[in-house]
């Protein structure tokens, strides 16, 4: 779904699972080519990180171009790459891959998302298996020395745009922090403290959100007011397959009717108790099958802020590490609310 204006995050993987970055230079070349790119197709670049077989970008195009401008950054460097190591082929597994991202709503967590794929490593036990160990509750706490080396590793990483964002070293010109420092909130200068100890949070926590759970038909990440938005555009094939999915979601009216199920007792109950696991639970479903966003999930509650509504989803994740009859529940109420949509 190309759109002028649009935030996208975009990935490409090399083929067969190769390094795409064999050594510095190549990291380097490949940074070189930025500039040149950004400025021939009008694009901006908010947030990047170049790991050995793949790289992520947090991308703003102003005119609806977005393949043009990744057929020409891939093209160019896959040239320069095979010349250099005296291969031929394709060095990438396919097109690149790219979801359209609300930024008022989720450029802040997926820029955090893409900063923290250097310390995502088996060595530093926040790969995919220690993540789905943790969040069924089979994962232990970080010690201090683990804490340690993983922002050590985070924040000594090169090639990333994180050392920018706190201040460790300077932003190239063509690299824009601000308006993503901008949605944490606080002064200017506070900014930047404000990224890094949110950044870093989820590095001692040692729970790494995964955004593409809450990707709507492969395609969209943000609120169902701005899916709906996308939806009213002229009709694409990207559009029409993203209606048969927006189609299938349960409403939050649905969510509320099998929570009070499980529970026993009516919404009205506990939905202003603090730290009740359905109410909590409620929201988790609202913000995953929903597509609610934060805000608009505080409205629907208790009327509480999104940052509110962001701790008690926090508060949820860490629960349901060590409760594991709450692990159960969240299983039948989400087979409850998917069972008959994807038939």
């Amino acid at each position: 779904m190309e759109q002028a204006g649009a935030w996208y995050h975009v990935t490409a993987r090399g083929n067969e699972q190769r390094p795409i970055f064999r050594d510095d230079r190549d990291r380097k070349h490949f940074l070189e080519l930025i500039p040149l790119g950004l400025e021939r197709f009008r694009a901006r670049l908010h947030a990047y990180v170049l790991m050995d077989n793949h790289y992520h970008w947090l991308l703003q195009t102003t005119e609806a171009n977005l393949s043009r401008t990744m057929q020409w950054f891939q093209t160019s460097y896959s040239v320069w790459f095979n010349r250099r190591h005296q291969r031929v082929g394709h060095l990438f597994q396919g097109r690149f891959k790219a979801v359209i991202v609300e930024p008022e709503t989720w450029a802040l967590g997926l820029s955090r998302y893409v900063h923290l794929n250097p310390v995502r490593v088996k060595r530093l036990r926040l790969d995919k298996a220690a993540q789905r160990a943790q969040r069924h509750g089979a994962g232990s706490a970080p010690d201090a020395k683990l804490v340690q080396a993983r922002i050590r590793q985070l924040r000594e990483y090169r090639w990333s745009s994180y050392r920018a964002y706190v201040g460790r070293e300077k932003a190239p010109p063509w690299l824009e922090c601000q308006p993503v420092l901008a949605l944490g909130g606080g002064k200017p200068k506070e900014r930047q403290a404000r990224y890094g100890a949110y950044v870093e949070q989820a590095v001692c926590e040692g729970v790494v959100e995964q955004p593409w759970d809450e990707v709507v038909g492969r395609l969209v990440l943000g609120s169902q007011e701005f899916v709906e938005q996308l939806l009213e555009r002229p009709r694409t094939e990207a559009s029409r397959e993203l209606q048969e999915v927006v189609a299938k979601r349960p409403s939050f009216a649905k969510v509320v009717e099998v929570i009070e199920r499980l529970k026993g007792q009516p919404w009205e109950a506990f939905a202003d108790r603090h730290g009740d696991w359905g109410r909590d639970l409620a929201l988790y479903f609202g913000r995953e099958l929903c597509g609610l966003s934060l805000a608009e999930l505080g409205t629907r509650t208790d009327g509480g802020s999104p940052m509110a509504v962001s701790v008690a989803l926090r508060r949820l994740t860490v629960r349901l590490a060590r409760d594991k009859a709450l692990v159960a529940t969240l299983k039948r109420a989400r087979i409850a609310l998917t069972h008959g949509l994807n038939s």
